[in-house]
C-alpha cells in the first residue's frame, strides 16, 4: 500500500497517554504507535509499577521509551495530553472516564467497563459495580467497520473485546441481510493465552496449558452479553448465541468457528459475494477464496480481520470462519483504528502492515 497521501498531509501532533502501562494491550499500543506521525507517546501510567523504566519489564522497548513510568495525576494529564488509552483491566476505567468525561480528552476504553448499555447486565457478568449510566450512555462501542460514522464524532469509545470482534464482524453481515435464524447461532471461539494478559495463573501456567485445550467460563463469558447486545441490534430484536471458549496453546491468536440455520437457499459462491459487497470498503477485512479457510497464523501481528465462509447443503448451515490477532485487531489495532477514525485521520495510518510470517 501507498502511504503517500498520508504523508503529504498536515496535522496536528497529538500527544496520548497510555493508562495501564504494563499489560499486553498497552505494550501493543505502544509498538504500533511507534509508527504513528499523527500520535505521540507522551506519558505512561503505571499504578503498581510508576518510576520505573518500562524497558526494565519488556527489554524489546529498550531506546523506544526512554522516560519513566508515571504515577496516575488527572490535572496534569489534562494539560498535557489529548487521547488517552486506557490499557486497564476490569472495574478501574468506570471510575477513571467519568473524570475526563467534562474534559478536551478523547478516551478510548480497551476493557469491558463501557461495553455494556446497562448497568445491570455489567453487574451480572462482570461483578464489579458499574459506571454511571450518563458515561455507558455517551460511550460509542468501537466495533470499527460497523458503526464508523458514530465513532467518527465520539469523545469517548468503547474498544470491542477480542472475541466479541471476531464474532461480531464474522456474523453480522449473515444477521442483517436475515440469510440465518438468530435462534440457532452457535460459536466455537478458541484464543491464545496472551488474551488472559501477563497476570500468572493455573489457567495459563505452561504445564498446563502445553499440549493441551481448555474450555473455559462455559456459559459465563463475559463477552456473551456484549455479543448479543450488538447481535441484536443489527437484528433489530432480541438475539440469544450459543458461545463457548476455548484456551489453545500458543501465544497469540484468535479464531472462531461459528453456525446459522440458513433461512434461504444460498451457495457457498453466493454467500461469499455478499460478504465481499458488504466489506468492500473496509481495508482491514479479507474474505477468503471458497474452499479456503482463515488461520490465525495469516493475521499475527497485524490488524487484519480474515473471514472464511461455507455453505454445507447437507445440513442447511452456514459455517463463518472468523480469524485474528487478539492483541492487535482484537485490542491495540482496533484502538488506533478508532482514534483515526475520531480524528478524521485515514483509518489505515499506522496499521496497513503485512502480517508476521512464519
Amino acid at each position: 500500500m501507498n502511504n503517500s497521501k498520508n504523508r503529504k498531509e498536515v496535522k496536528t501532533l497529538k500527544n496520548v497517554a497510555i493508562i495501564g502501562g504494563t499489560g499486553y494491550g498497552a505494550i501493543e499500543l505502544i509498538r504500533l504507535l511507534q509508527t504513528h506521525e499523527f500520535m505521540h507517546v507522551k506519558q505512561i501510567i503505571s499504578h503498581s509499577q510508576h518510576g520505573e523504566q518500562i524497558a526494565t519489564i519488556y527489554p524489546h522497548l529498550t531506546k523506544f521509551f526512554n522516560n519513566p513510568m508515571e504515577e496516575l495525576d488527572i490535572e496534569r494529564l489534562k494539560e498535557e495530553v489529548d487521547i488517552v488509552f486506557l490499557a486497564t483491566p476490569a472495574g478501574v476505567a468506570k471510575d477513571l472516564v467519568p473524570k475526563f468525561q467534562e474534559s478536551h480528552l478523547q478516551c478510548i476504553d480497551l476493557s469491558g467497563d463501557l461495553r455494556l448499555s446497562s448497568q445491570e447486565q455489567y453487574e451480572k457478568w462482570y461483578k464489579k459495580d458499574a459506571a454511571p449510566q450518563a458515561t455507558l450512555d455517551e460511550a460509542v462501542y468501537g466495533l470499527s467497520e460497523i458503526y464508523k460514522e458514530q465513532i467518527k464524532n465520539a469523545k469517548i469509545l468503547s474498544n470491542p473485546g477480542c472475541f466479541p470482534t471476531s464474532a461480531l464482524l464474522g456474523m453480522i453481515p449473515a444477521v442483517e441481510h436475515r440469510i440465518i435464524s438468530t435462534e440457532t447461532i452457535i460459536i466455537d471461539g478458541k484464543t491464545g493465552v496472551s488474551g488472559a494478559g501477563g497476570k500468572q495463573s493455573p489457567m495459563t501456567h505452561y504445564s498446563g496449558t502445553n499440549e493441551n485445550v481448555k474450555p473455559y467460563k462455559i456459559g459465563m463469558h463475559q463477552h456473551i452479553p456484549e455479543i448479543d447486545q450488538y447481535l441484536s441490534g443489527i437484528a433489530n430484536k432480541p438475539v440469544t448465541t450459543t458461545f463457548t471458549t476455548h484456551l489453545i496453546p500458543m501465544t497469540r491468536g484468535l479464531i472462531c468457528t461459528m453456525y446459522g440455520r440458513l433461512e434461504k437457499e444460498m451457495t457457498t459462491a453466493e454467500v461469499i459475494n455478499m460478504y465481499q459487497f458488504y466489506y468492500e470498503s473496509h481495508p482491514f477485512i479479507r474474505i477468503v477464496e471458497a474452499g479456503s479457510f482463515p488461520t490465525t497464523k495469516e493475521v499475527y501481528g497485524s490488524n487484519f480481520c480474515d473471514i472464511g465462509l461455507h455453505v454445507d447443503e447437507r445440513t442447511n448451515q452456514l459455517i463463518v470462519v472468523s480469524a485474528i490477532d487478539n492483541l492487535v485487531k482484537g485490542a491495540a489495532g482496533q484502538a488506533i483504528q478508532n482514534a483515526n477514525l475520531m480524528n478524521g485521520w485515514d483509518e489505515e495510518h499506522g496499521l496497513y502492515q503485512i502480517p508476521i510470517y512464519p
